[in-house]
C-alpha cells in the first residue's frame, strides 16, 4: 500500500505500541535497569575461567567430595530426609516427570545412591535458608538444597522499595548494580550477585552501544552451582508467594523475583522448582555463561524464566506454566549471528539455546523481545494463548533492535487456545496476544522456522508482521533503529513445517517494502494472503516483496489501536475449532474486516490491485460503495460532482485491469477515475 495509507496507519499503531508498553510497565513492580551484553571471552582472573562458554553441571554425588578451591554449603529442613524417602518411594513405583512430556523411571541402584548422598549432605547441613548460604559463597562454590519448601523468611521480611535504597536509583528509576548488590533482597527472595560493584560510576543515561559491561567489578561468586538434591525438581521448592497455592494460583507474591543471578558468570541452577514471584520466578541478567537444567516454574506475575542480555546460555529439561506474560523469555540475547558486530563476534553462533522444555498454560509460551541468535528446538508449546512470540515492542532499555537470527526447529506448537482474558481464568494476563495462535514474529529479521509441527491452533499457526522503526525509537537513540526506515520483518523463512488442524496455517501482513520472506515445502496449507511467496523453494528470496494486504493490515490497525478485551479486536475471543476455507483472509461476514469496517479516504486512496485480488466479493462491494461516495464528491465548480460507476461495471473493469501481470501496485482509485471518465467504453 502507498505511503499516504502508511502515514495514517502508523499513527494509531504507534499509539498502540505505547499502550502495549504501558501495560507491561504498569505491571512491573521494579524497573529493569539499562543493561549490557557481557564481553564474550572468558574471565580468567578466576580458576577455572568464568564464562566464555556454557558451564558444565557438577554431579550431585561429587558434592560430598573434597575439592580444592570449592566449598559446598548445604541447606535443609528438619524433614528433608523424610520428604526424600517419600519421593523415592513414589518414583520407584510410578516414576517421575521431568516435564509433562518427559516421564522417567528411577532404578533401585539410583535410589540407594541418592539416599546415601543425601544422608551425607544432611550431616553437613548448616543452613535452613538458601540466601545466607549463597551470600557466604565465593567463586567455584556450591549450594545444595535438600528436599523441602523454602519461603526464605529472613529475606522475605526485608523491605521492598526501601527508601534507604533510593540513593542507588538511576535516572530511569531502576537500581544500579551497586543498588542490587547492597539491597539484594529488596526485590529478590534469593539473589546471586556474581561480581563486586565496579569502582567507578555507571553511565547514566546508559550508553547507546551495549557491547561490554561498563564499570564491571571482579568475580566474587562466579562459577556458582545452586541445586536441589531430590529425585526431581518437585522435591525442592522455592516459593516467593503463598505456599498454600501449591503449583497453581493465586501467587500472592512477597517478592518480585524468586531467584536472581546477576553478573553471575558460569552460573548453574538445576533440579528445583521456583514459583509465585510477582514478576519473574528465575531472572538471569548480564551473565556470561549459564545453565538452567531440570527445573520448573509456576505462576509468576510476568515470566517463569527471564534471561536478559546473556551470552553462552542453555535452558533445558524444564516446565513453565501459569505465567502472566510468558513461560520462557530470552530477551535481548547477545546478537552473535545475523546483524552482529563482527569486531566483537567474529564468527556467527547462537548465544542462547532452549531445548527439551514444556511451556504451557501461560499467556505466551515463549517471548523474546529483541531476543536474537537463539536456538529453540525440541520443545512443546501448548495450552497457551500464543505459543511463541519474538518481537521488537521495546524501549531503549532493551538492546538488540531489530530482533534477528533465531533458529526455531523441531518443536511442537499445539492447542494454543487457552483464553486468559476470560473472567474465570486462573492466569492473570499482562500482555495482549491473539488467542488461538501457535506463533508470531512481530518485527523480526533473518529467522528460520523449520521442521516444526503446528496443530490445532484454532486461529492461526504462524503469523509474521512488521513493526516500523518509528514505533520503537522515535524519541530515543537506539543502535540499529532509524525512525525513517522499516528495519523489521525481512528475510524470514518458513519451511519443512507440518501444519494440521489450524484455523489458518500462515498469515502475513505483506507490509509494503518487506522483502526476502519465504514459505515453502510446508505441504498443503491455508494462507492469508493466498499464494505466499515460495522464492523458488527458498533459492531466490529477492522475489519476495510486500505490497500490502488490506484485510490483514486492517486487522492489525483495529487490534493495535484497541488492545483490550471487549473491544473491536477479535484476538481476545476463543476461536471455534472449525478451520476456514483455504487462502481466505476472513469470512465474508466477519465484522472486523473491510466489508463492514469504515474505510476513510486515505485507505481508499491506498488500495491497489494486490488489495483487489485478495478481497472477497463482500469486501469488494463494500469498497466500491465507499469508492462511489469518494469519487462522486463535490468538485470545485459549483454544483459539479464526480462521475461514478455501477458496481457491475467497476467490478468488470477492475477484474480486467488487475489481471495484468504488472498491475499489482496500481492504485484502484486511479483506475476507477480513468474508467469513469470514459464510461461508454466499458462493457
Amino acid at each position: 500500500m502507498g505511503l499516504r495509507f502508511l502515514g495514517r496507519l502508523w499513527v494509531p499503531l504507534a499509539a498502540a505500541a505505547v499502550l502495549l508498553l504501558g501495560m507491561v510497565q504498569a505491571a512491573q513492580a521494579h524497573i529493569e535497569r539499562p543493561s549490557y551484553w557481557p564481553s564474550p571471552g572468558p574471565d580468567c582472573s578466576v580458576s577455572p575461567c568464568a564464562g566464555g562458554r556454557v558451564p558444565t553441571a557438577r554431579s550431585l554425588a561429587s558434592a560430598v567430595q573434597t575439592v580444592p578451591g570449592s566449598t559446598t554449603r548445604v541447606v535443609c529442613r528438619p524433614d528433608s530426609l523424610e520428604r526424600l524417602d517419600a519421593s523415592i518411594k513414589r518414583a520407584l513405583k510410578s516414576g517421575y516427570d521431568v516435564r509433562p512430556n518427559d516421564h522417567r523411571t528411577l532404578g533401585a541402584t539410583q535410589a540407594r545412591e541418592l539416599k546415601r548422598t543425601n544422608r551425607a549432605l544432611f550431616d553437613r547441613c548448616r543452613y535452613s535458608e538458601i540466601q545466607p548460604a549463597v551470600t557466604d559463597s565465593r567463586n567455584n562454590d556450591r549450594v545444595v538444597v535438600l528436599p523441602g519448601v523454602y519461603t526464605e523468611p529472613t529475606a522475605r521480611q526485608k523491605p521492598t522499595h526501601d527508601p534507604a535504597c533510593d540513593q542507588y536509583k538511576l535516572s530511569t528509576g531502576a537500581y544500579s548494580y551497586l543498588g542490587e548488590y547492597t539491597c539484594q533482597n529488596d526485590a529478590n527472595l534469593i539473589a546471586v550477585l556474581g561480581r563486586a560493584p565496579g569502582g567507578g560510576q555507571d553511565p547514566d543515561p546508559p550508553l547507546v552501544d551495549r557491547h561490554g559491561i561498563p564499570n564491571r567489578g571482579a568475580c566474587v561468586r562466579c562459577n556458582l552451582q545452586l541445586e536441589g538434591s531430590g529425585v526431581s525438581a518437585d522435591d525442592v521448592v522455592v516459593d516467593a508467594g503463598d505456599p498454600s497455592s501449591g503449583n497453581g494460583g493465586p501467587h500472592n507474591s512477597a517478592k518480585d523475583v524468586g531467584i536472581r543471578a546477576d553478573r553471575a558468570d558460569g552460573f548453574v541452577l538445576r533440579n528445583l522448582t521456583v514459583r509465585h514471584a510477582g514478576e519473574h520466578d528465575i531472572y538471569v541478567l548480564e551473565s556470561n555463561g549459564y545453565l538452567l537444567d531440570s527445573f520448573k516454574t509456576f505462576y509468576a506475575g510476568e515470566y517463569g524464566v527471564l534471561t536478559f542480555v546473556e551470552d553462552h546460555g542453555v535452558i533445558q529439561n524444564c516446565e513453565a506454566a501459569g505465567n502472566g506474560d510468558s513461560g520462557l523469555y530470552p530477551g535481548s540475547g547477545a546478537k552473535t549471528a545475523a546483524g552482529r558486530d563482527e569486531s566483537v563476534y567474529p564468527a556467527a553462533r547462537y548465544s542462547q539455546e532452549i531445548r527439551y522444555c514444556d511451556s504451557h498454560h501461560n499467556t505466551s509460551g515463549y517471548s523474546g523481545t529483541d531476543g536474537s541468535a537463539t536456538w529453540v528446538h525440541h520443545n512443546n508449546f501448548y495450552d497457551n494463548a500464543l505459543g511463541f512470540t519474538t518481537d521488537v515492542f521495546t524501549a531503549a532499555g532493551h538492546p538488540g533492535f531489530p530482533q534477528q537470527g533465531d533458529l526455531v526447529e523441531n518443536n511442537d506448537f499445539y492447542s494454543n487456545n487457552f483464553n486468559p482474558y476470560l473472567a474465570n481464568s486462573d492466569v492473570v494476563p499482562t500482555v495482549p496476544v491473539p488467542v488461538g495462535s501457535g506463533m508470531w514474529i512481530a518485527g523480526g529479521d533473518d529467522n528460520i522456522v523449520r521442521n516444526n509441527t503446528f496443530r490445532d491452533n484454532r486461529r492461526r499457526g504462524a503469523m509474521l508482521f512488521a513493526v516500523p522503526d518509528a514505533f520503537v525509537c522515535a524519541d530515543q537513540p537506539l543502535t540499529g533503529c532509524d525512525p525513517l526506515k522499516l528495519s523489521t520483518s525481512h528475510r524470514n523463512q518458513f519451511y519443512g513445517n507440518r501444519m494440521t488442524g489450524n484455523g489458518l496455517d500462515f498469515w502475513w501482513d505483506a507490509f509494503p517494502g518487506n522483502s526476502g520472506n519465504c514459505w515453502y515445502s510446508n505441504g498443503t496449507v491455508t494462507t492469508s494472503p493466498g499464494n505466499l511467496p515460495d522464492c523458488l523453494n527458498g533459492k531466490a528470496p529477492f522475489l519476495s516483496i510486500g505490497f500490502g494486504n488490506l484485510g490483514n493490515e486492517l486487522e492489525l490497525l483495529t487490534c493495535m489501536a484497541n488492545l483490550k478485551p471487549g473491544g473491536p479486536c477479535p484476538w481476545f475471543t476463543t476461536p471455534e475449532a472449525t478451520a476456514p476455507a483455504a487462502s481466505r483472509t476472513a469470512p465474508a461476514d466477519d465484522p472486523h474486516h473491510p466489508e463492514t469496517s469504515e474505510l476513510d479516504d486515505a485507505m481508499l486512496a491506498a488500495m491497489t490491485c494486490h488489495s483487489w485480488q485478495e478481497m472477497t466479493t463482500g469486501q469488494r462491494d463494500h469498497m466500491l460503495a465507499k469508492m462511489a461516495v469518494f469519487m462522486g464528491g463535490q468538485i470545485d465548480h459549483p454544483g459539479a460532482r464526480g462521475t461514478t460507476l455501477s458496481n457491475q461495471k467497476a467490478t468488470s473493469m477492475l477484474n480486467n485491469a488487475c489481471g495484468l501481470s504488472f498491475a499489482g501496485p496500481f492504485k484502484l482509485y486511479k483506475l476507477y477515475a480513468r474508467a469513469a471518465a470514459f464510461p461508454l467504453q466499458l462493457p
